[in-house]
């Protein structure tokens, strides 16, 4: 439950904007792929079972970062803050109209004609978010993995995953045989301090390589030691990418939810968004990719092609 004193408070919060200017020129029809809208609690209240609660996060702040970003495009994933009520997500996609799509989050339960109808408002895939809740049982993933193909897959959507290099390793063959594509969040949450030859790194980058998965060169500052030009985290991207540059996509994992991990808070008392520079964070892509041609790719042509712009 959202407390009166919180609410109060969280009115005067507002999601972070880029400081740093865009050095680089970002190609027509970019896209951003991993964003999150956090709206009136009255209107879209949390989910009792969260591990955290935001502050809040506006459509307008986000059509403001990405005219700072000369980002054209926008996925809104579903934050697990709501559970599996879409619908700050969904209204989301319809304020932003064509240039925006969604991933959603469904439980087992979801009927077909749940899944057309989130469909019809723009949602291109479903989230696991597996590191959130602590779920890192291999046998448990991939029981809920085979159960959200068998769900998407009539629907050709993908399935995003938000967990750790050692299910990924220890799913690589469910992986590599599911039919339909998968999305992982944030560099696989490998640890940039590990360097490449971490345990599981090279079965994230396999998956990759085959043209297996997708994989989100986002949130750095979730994966680093070393903010805020996360030098650390170049090897990995730059592992990535020479894998397969059209498996990868740039997120910016906006509005910086602290999330469990960032804090030490109760889940219903209000973690404050953590004060990132996107501006800053976007001008690392062509330091990991030189190539005009292969960083539009990465921001155009890849998110065309699995979200459906």
């Amino acid at each position: 439950m959202v407390t009166r004193r919180t609410f109060l408070w969280s009115l005067f919060a507002s999601a972070s904007q880029p400081s740093t200017r865009v050095a680089f020129e970002v190609p027509a029809g970019a896209c951003d792929c991993h964003t999150h809208i956090f709206g009136d609690p009255v209107r879209f209240p949390f989910w009792s079972g969260r591990t955290y609660t935001p502050e809040p996060a506006s459509i307008d702040e986000l059509r403001s970062l990405h005219r700072a970003l000369r980002m054209e495009r926008v996925v809104i994933v579903q934050p697990s803050v709501y559970g599996t009520d879409n619908a700050c997500t969904v209204d989301a996609i319809r304020q932003l109209g064509s240039r925006a799509r969604g991933v959603a989050v469904i439980d087992e339960q979801a009927s077909r004609a749940d899944l057309d109808a989130l469909r019809a408002r723009g949602i291109r895939g479903i989230r696991l978010n597996l590191e959130t809740f602590g779920q890192t049982d291999p046998a448990a993933a991939r029981a809920r993995l085979r159960s959200a193909i068998t769900q998407v897959q009539p629907l050709s959507w993908h399935i995003q995953l938000f967990t750790r290099l050692s299910v990924i390793a220890a799913l690589h063959d469910d992986f590599m045989s599911a039919s339909v594509p998968m999305v992982f969040d944030h560099f696989g949450d490998a640890q940039a301090a590990l360097g490449i030859n971490q345990p599981g790194f090279a079965a994230l980058v396999d998956l990759v390589r085959g043209g297996r998965a997708y994989v989100k060169i986002s949130a750095p500052y979730q994966v680093s030691t070393e903010g805020p030009e996360y030098a650390d985290v170049a090897p990995l991207a730059r592992a990535l990418i020479k894998a397969n540059p059209a498996r990868i996509l740039w997120g910016s994992d906006w509005p910086h939810p602290g999330g469990p991990r960032a804090t030490r808070r109760l889940p219903t008392e209000v973690s404050p968004l953590l004060p990132i520079d996107d501006g800053r964070v976007l001008n690392q892509l062509p330091v990991w990719v030189p190539d005009a041609t292969t960083r539009r790719t990465i921001l155009v042509d890849n998110p065309a092609r699995l979200y459906g712009f």
